[in-house]
Order: C-alpha cells, then sequence, then structure tokens
C-alpha cells in the first residue's frame, strides 16, 4: 500500500502499513482544521483514543493564564497504534463518528521521555 503525504511537515509517516480507510496515511481521510498535541488517557475503545490537550486560558479580570485541559476523542489507526501514556500529534477531520473529529497523526514519545508533560 503507498504512503500519502498528508501535507503536514515535521510528521514522519509509520512504518507499517495498514488497510483502515478513516486513515490519514493509507486511507481516503484528509487532515484540516487544527493539530494539537496532548498525552493519551485512554486506549479501551477500538480504534479510538481519548487524549488530554492541556492549554492556558488568559483570564481579563485578573491578567494572568489560567491551566486548563479538555479530553479529545480521537480514531486511532492500527498503522499508529498509540497506547496509554504515549505524546501524540492528532489533527481535525471530518466528524468519523458521533464524538469522534480528530486522527492520530503520529506518536511522539512517552510522558516520562523528554523531560515532561506537553
Amino acid at each position: 500500500m503507498v504512503t500519502k503525504n498528508i501535507g503536514i511537515p515535521d510528521i514522519e509517516p509509520p512504518k507499517s502499513t495498514c488497510d483502515d480507510p478513516k486513515c490519514p496515511w493509507h486511507g481516503h481521510v484528509k487532515v484540516r482544521g487544527s493539530i494539537l498535541t496532548g498525552i493519551v488517557v485512554s486506549s479501551k475503545m477500538h480504534r479510538t483514543v481519548v487524549v488530554r490537550h492541556d492549554y492556558l486560558y488568559y483570564v481579563k479580570k485578573y491578567r494572568r493564564y489560567e491551566k486548563r485541559h479538555s479530553k479529545i476523542h480521537a480514531h486511532n489507526p492500527p498503522c499508529i497504534n498509540a497506547r496509554e501514556g504515549d505524546i501524540v500529534v492528532i489533527g481535525e477531520t471530518r466528524p468519523l463518528s458521533k464524538t469522534v473529529s480528530f486522527v492520530v497523526l503520529g506518536v511522539v514519545g512517552r510522558q516520562g521521555e523528554g523531560g515532561g508533560k506537553v
């Protein structure tokens, strides 16, 4: 199977191939919109992971930032196969199901490696 160029630099394609139609590298899903980084919190669903995305929110009244997070459901293709604790890059796609509108593009590392959280 041929690996497509998804048009996002700094993300290497996976070494293995798959026949998943919802895979951005080997299927028919196009990545558009936001590209986020987060930590995989749960990988118990079939081909779906829950990614915790941490970000800073500016509070105008106090002129300071506060830490916030959101949990995003993302499709996990079998060629990438992200597990709990992995730091992943996810990209926005068309709605793949009721709650999934993101897809895992690649695994950057483990949570314990590289100096801590993202």
